[in-house]
């Protein structure tokens, strides 16, 4: 496997645990705009936890997630009264006040930055991209997962069935802030070197890309919307100044054909019935036999 290979499947897999951690929020019906704040937590965290500290990089990465997961809920209670536009503000507030702190904190480095040990590997970040997914198949099929549908589709409604809004919007905050902070510490230690502008907003704004444009119906859009955004760039090299002009563009034409995103729930139905049905009809055979 060539160098760049390695290199594009690494960002891809950084990438789709960030759209997660973003979609995992909107499932919920909360629409944050400061995903980039949690990935500046897990970055700089695990970074001075593994560099100062002498911490392996898996407890350092946990920490700052749990760190991140925590600030998640702080975040979460003033977004409860908030929806839309506003809750949209709130988190870009957060995200640029996250920025801001880190650029005026001379231990982390300052505006100058902050030099990482490393240890990131495409086993690794495959391998929590594996776990990831496991967790997020398991949540689809959960009490939990139905209440946070229920939740974006009515919150009302949810509460007057005996769903405790409260818990279930904070939870998704945590949660989302745990794994973007994950993939943002994944980031930090692979290059090597970080700096408050490798997470401002644009930085959000390109994790919401992700969601928006492979589709927030289900958690496989995430990541194929993270597969097309990580890979574009090598396909227009020769372009890399009009990088967002195409990003905007790609977005634009995606919204006009397919307003739900490249994948829906009932795309995956259409893949699924083919491979049901030979099942179906292969267990009938059995038992005829």
């Amino acid at each position: 496997m060539s160098e760049a290979t390695r290199t594009l499947l690494i960002l891809i897999g950084i990438n789709t645990l960030l759209a997660w951690g973003a979609y995992i929020v909107l499932k919920t019906g909360q629409l944050s705009l400061g995903q980039a704040g949690f990935m500046a937590i897990g970055g700089y965290g695990a970074g001075v936890l593994t560099g100062e500290h002498g911490f392996a990089l898996i407890p350092a990465t946990l920490i700052a997630g749990a760190a991140a997961a925590a600030v998640g809920v702080l975040l979460g209670f003033p977004a409860l009264r908030l929806r839309g536009l506003y809750l949209a503000l709130l988190t870009i507030g957060f995200g640029e006040l996250v920025v801001v702190g880190l650029a005026n904190w001379d231990y982390v480095g300052g505006v100058s930055g902050l030099p990482v040990v490393g240890g990131t590997s495409l086993g690794l970040v495959w391998g929590c991209v594996a776990v990831a997914l496991v967790f997020l198949v398991a949540l689809g099929r959960s009490r939990l997962g139905w209440a946070m549908d229920a939740v974006r589709e009515d919150d009302v409604a949810a509460a007057s069935l005996g769903v405790n809004v409260t818990y279930i919007k904070l939870l998704a905050f945590a949660l989302g802030g745990f794994v973007t902070a994950f993939a943002g510490a994944l980031y930090a230690n692979y290059q090597l070197f970080i700096q408050p502008g490798n997470f401002d907003f644009s930085q959000s704004v390109l994790i919401v890309l992700y969601v928006v444009l492979g589709g927030a119906e289900t958690f496989i859009g995430p990541a194929v919307g993270a597969a097309v955004l990580t890979w574009l760039p090598e396909l227009i090299r020769d372009l890399q100044e009009w990088r967002l002009f195409v990003y905007g563009a790609l977005l634009v034409a995606v919204m006009a054909v397919r307003p739900q995103g490249l994948i829906s729930r009932q795309t995956l139905h259409r893949a699924i019935a083919p491979a049901r049905r030979r099942g179906d009809e292969a267990g009938k055979a059995g038992g005829v036999a």
